[in-house]
């Protein structure tokens, strides 16, 4: 309390010229005397004085600095024990706190002052936006495991930070709500509240609707708009106050009954990730399991492990900037010529070498190998710049678990595995409409219905989703599993038939029946809901991976489970590809398209329904396509037994494309072919190679189905 008044003091005293601080700070003394000569400990009244003027300090400061005349404080009314007294239940009925009327005030236009914050705005924003996803990280931990410090601690500073930047640039709405949040989480880490369930769904709620003040500025900053619409913040203000008081003041006020003290639902994989978390974090010290009898060198390493903390974050800070993606994605289209030329030049020195051979030749291959390995590590420098974490992606299909699965009624474990796992910034703002359609049929579609269907079924009535990200070759994988029902493939085949989407007498695989799923407008769904049913996301699904040159596997067994695997190029900057020749032309196939290359003879060629080449291929039927006929490419080789086959897979659906001949398997940097040759059926994007000629990059999924 000392501390307190001391600093009340030093300020009365620095700006006892300004009549309206003068004014402001003189009740807050009043009161802080009060309790000094009395000994009193701090009561209900001081505590909210010191907030109220807490609060207006922020924005007066800042009126104060941009040469304006700050607002008066309006210091709350001090209740008298009489009515102190009638504000207590009475006959079992509560009395209006007048805590909604109090912070209705709050409920207001931001003003964003364009003219002067632009820049700060812009700041804020940033930071803004990766708080609020650091908050519901940390709420989805919280909910698992209630005992969690670091989830505790990280929300706290996050609605800290946020309610100090918001109170500089005097935006009313975000300062306030984030500071009783922020007061609320203060209670919570310093002991004196425990977590029930109340907090949680409050502080998911406040992060929301900090969101949305949030997208206002996102929209101003934009189009240069500024907000006109009032987005409340005094019913969440008042719940965080009643939150405060406890989980029985809170089922009082909001009528929540269900709000019981929070348990930890941590299943043994998640709790070892928090484990881990909390040593990548030492500040925060880990409740242990057991009592520990050497208690003295566990308190002496306490100290060690903040002071590395700190110097941990102090570092991490140091080293990390913010750079605009434009300047990135100019780096890398430079690295792009760069690998080119450097490709060119390596050709060129190949050339003269053959030719005819001088002392000078070594010297220039050792000069082009150590330019070669410079560029190459340059390029995966610049590669990796442009990536970053699944982390973000991943912590919002937890938020859609949590909240669908409360919709449905069903109890859900949803764990998150290789959030670190790196891809490039357009493959992670891409996959998470797919990822958003998958994890919601997962839950409607894939999981039982009720606990009981689950207990029915021996299994255990909370199902488990699991999200994972993983490195495969040069590939990055995600994979969604579930332990719901499975895929039932004659459900599946049967509706697909009804559909019109196949015909009885075709042959289907276990695996074709699966991707037949993602057909446009199937669904095996009983009745529509809000959450599915309607035949539309898995055929969204599909295109969105296509596009980003990936593919779809699908694993599932009756009454055990499902998993869908997404496999993804790290980058959309390089595409990993076979080299093809074609006359006097040149192409190239991704690599994950790519099955088999044969030459074939004329036992597995036939013709089917006229002029229908196939090509029959231990027992499978693949038709053939003929790309110089498509490209009208003279001196192609037409006889397929003279030529090379290469089998493509799109869509679960092979096909071989009838080449002359593979020229090599190489990395090429992708090229945008400009306005007047987008959208050329079959074909994707543009390559320069070692020799400066170009080669189209094919589509095969859209060069097949426009054939």
């Amino acid at each position: 309390m000392l501390p307190v008044y001391s600093l009340l003091k030093d300020f009365e005293n620095d700006f006892e010229t300004d009549d309206t601080v003068s004014a402001a700070v003189t009740p807050v003394l009043a009161k802080m005397d009060a309790l000094l000569d009395n000994a009193a400990a701090y009561d209900h009244y001081a505590l909210q004085i010191l907030t109220d003027f807490n609060v207006w300090l922020e924005t007066a400061l800042s009126e104060i600095k941009s040469g304006r005349e700050p607002s008066p404080f309006s210091a709350p009314e001090e209740a008298t024990p009489a009515e102190a007294d009638s504000s207590q239940v009475t006959n079992g009925e509560e009395e209006d706190d007048g805590l909604l009327a109090e912070f209705a005030q709050y409920d207001v236009v931001m003003d964003l002052n364009m003219e002067e914050n632009e820049e700060l705005l812009q700041e804020f924003h940033t930071e803004a936006v990766d708080h609020l996803s650091q908050i519901e990280s940390a709420v989805l931990e919280l909910e698992q495991d209630v005992t969690s410090r670091n989830a505790i601690n990280s929300m706290f500073r996050s609605f800290h930070t946020i309610k100090g930047v918001a109170g500089f640039l005097n935006l009313v709405p975000v300062n306030r709500l984030a500071h009783e949040v922020e007061s609320l989480m203060d209670l919570v880490r310093n002991d004196k509240l425990d977590v029930f369930t109340g907090i949680i769904d409050l502080v998911l709620a406040s992060k929301d609707t900090i969101t949305k003040l949030i997208e206002q500025i996102t929209d101003a900053l934009a189009n240069g708009t500024t907000p006109s619409q009032v987005i409340p913040v005094s019913e969440l203000m008042a719940r965080a106050r009643w939150a405060m008081e406890g989980p029985e003041v809170w089922a009082k006020k909001t009528g929540d009954t269900s709000s019981a003290p929070a348990t930890s639902q941590t299943p043994a994989p998640v709790a070892a990730s928090a484990a881990e978390d909390q040593a990548d974090e030492p500040e925060i010290s880990a409740v242990p399991s057991a009592p520990t009898s050497s208690a003295a060198p566990v308190a002496q390493q306490e100290p060690d492990a903040k002071a590395a903390a700190a110097a941990k974050r102090k570092a991490a800070e140091n080293a990390t900037i913010r750079v605009n993606t434009t300047k990135l994605d100019n780096l890398m289209d430079m690295v792009g010529e760069l690998v080119i030329v450097q490709s060119q030049l390596l050709e060129s020195s190949r050339q003269d070498n053959g030719s005819g051979s001088t002392a000078g030749d070594s010297a220039l291959q050792r000069n082009m190998s150590q330019l070669t390995r410079i560029t190459k590590e340059l390029q995966h420098t610049s590669m990796a710049l442009r990536m970053i974490p699944v982390k973000p992606t991943f912590q919002k299909m937890g938020r859609i678990v949590r909240d669908i699965g409360a919709k449905c009624g069903k109890k859900v474990r949803f764990e998150t595995f290789g959030e670190d796992t790196e891809l490039d910034r357009n493959v992670v703002e891409e996959i998470g409409d797919p990822l958003v359609h998958m994890v919601r049929n997962a839950l409607d579609h894939g999981l039982e219905a009720t606990p009981e269907d689950r207990r029915a079924a021996g299994k255990d009535e909370v199902g488990n989703i699991s999200l994972k990200a993983y490195h495969q070759g040069s590939n990055i994988v995600i994979e969604l599993a579930d332990d719901g029902r499975g895929i039932d493939p004659d459900r599946v085949l049967a509706k697909a038939i009804a559909n019109g989407i196949v015909s009885e007498s075709d042959q289907l695989s276990k695996e074709e029946i699966y991707k037949l799923i993602f057909a446009p407008g199937f669904s095996t769904a009983a009745q529509i809901t809000d959450i599915s049913g309607r035949g539309v996301g898995m055929d969204v699904v599909k295109k969105n991976i296509e596009k980003l040159r990936g593919k779809v596997e699908i694993q599932s067994e009756l009454g055990k489970g499902s998993t869908f695997r997404i496999l993804l190029p790290l980058t959309m900057a390089i595409v990993d590809g076979l080299v093809v020749k074609v006359g006097e032309d040149r192409f190239i196939l991704p690599t994950t398209s790519v099955k088999v290359a044969l030459r074939p003879d004329s036992e597995v060629l036939a013709k089917v329904q006229g002029n229908q080449e196939i090509l029959n291929i231990r027992g499978q039927v693949i038709p053939l396509f003929r790309l110089h006929q498509h490209f009208a490419i003279p001196g192609a080789i037409s006889e397929p037994k003279d030529a090379t086959v290469v089998v493509v897979e799109t869509g679960g659906k092979p096909c071989g494309l009838l080449v002359d001949d593979m020229v090599s398997k190489q990395e090429v940097v992708i090229k945008s072919l400009g306005g007047m040759m987008q959208g050329i059926p079959g074909v994707s994007g543009g390559a320069i190679l070692g020799d400066g000629t170009i080669a189209l990059i094919l589509d095969p999924a859209s060069l097949i189905s426009a054939a």
